[in-house]
């Protein structure tokens, strides 16, 4: 992606127009009235687009006083301002809210359609600065002789994106390790609340009865997950969507799933691996704010640096 001067101007004007079409002007009626909520929204999706901490943006907004006058800033908040601002505006109800309204932006540009053909779901798990990968292997060198590989805790999401525009459709964060089938219907009702899905793809980690009684019987979604969950046999599957899955899934657009490896790509090349926030709950708002970032490029340089409706 070839960056623009105009690029971080661009960026925090359209993720205040989303602010400014989701939240309240301010949080209550006696609030001090300094900043709006759109405001400050706008500038942490500018933190994460220019991969700077509190303080770094404070200093930003200070040296760049055209900034603050593109959102009608009248002074500079304090660093403490901004985190404050983010526990408040990135709490999952309020974090959601937002997301769909980018969705429904898309949706009016015709950046993706209502009706989605093909979705994808994955999930990725992010860095946390706790312990390097030096560390996880000299660790694991050293203990255990059977073991091959030691895990440490880290930042987890599952990502639901459209295929054909790269628009992220659901975000769920949580901590790994763990499987990603724990995040598989509440990334399948988050995407729903907002577009209809006719079809999703997904990896074997998704594969039970279970999900594809849920996505196609009581949601109405077509599932196309590979039946390789359990040991391996040259039996067929038991459940009666599993064997479908073995006689039909070859025939399918599963192959499209890498879709979604390619949003997790572009979320980790553009924005960062590395997490900044220390704590889970302060980890799981980073990951719905980057989340944010990623849908407002998209809307604003969708002509630009993506093309992935052209092939």
């Amino acid at each position: 992606m070839a960056t623009t001067t105009k690029s971080p101007l661009q960026v925090l004007l359209m993720a205040y127009q989303v602010g400014r079409m989701t939240l309240r002007r301010y949080a209550h009626r006696f609030s001090p009235k300094k900043f709006t909520q759109p405001q400050l929204f706008a500038a942490l999706v500018l933190k994460e687009f220019l991969q700077f901490d509190y303080r770094k943006l404070s200093q930003f907004f200070r040296d760049a006083p055209e900034f603050r006058a593109a959102i009608g800033l009248q002074q500079v908040p304090h660093f403490t301002t901004f985190q404050k601002a983010s526990r408040r505006l990135l709490a999952y109800p309020r974090a959601r809210r937002l997301l769909r309204k980018t969705i429904r932006i898309a949706v009016k540009r015709r950046r993706i359609r209502r009706r989605v053909a093909l979705a994808a779901l994955d999930g990725t798990g992010l860095e946390s600065h706790h312990a390097s990968v030096y560390y996880v292997r000299r660790r694991a060198a050293g203990g255990k002789t059977w073991q091959k590989t030691s895990y440490t805790r880290f930042p987890k999401a599952g990502i639901l994106c459209d295929c054909r525009s790269h628009f992220l459709l659901a975000v769920v964060p949580g901590r790994g390790p763990k499987p990603d089938i724990g995040h598989f219907r509440a990334a399948l009702d988050q995407a729903l609340s907002v577009v209809r899905i006719d079809a999703m793809a997904a990896d074997a980690g998704y594969d039970s009865e279970g999900s594809h009684v849920y996505a196609r019987q009581q949601r109405g979604v077509r599932t196309l997950i590979p039946p390789l969950a359990g040991r391996p046999t040259e039996k067929l599957p038991s459940g009666y969507w599993r064997r479908k899955m073995a006689a039909c899934l070859r025939h399918s657009r599963y192959g499209q799933r890498w879709q979604v490896e390619t949003v997790m790509s572009m979320l980790k090349r553009l924005l960062g691996a590395a997490l900044r926030a220390r704590r889970y709950w302060s980890q799981c708002r980073e990951i719905l704010l980057r989340s944010l970032t990623l849908n407002i490029m998209i809307l604003w340089w969708a002509r630009v640096f993506y093309r992935a409706g052209r092939s």
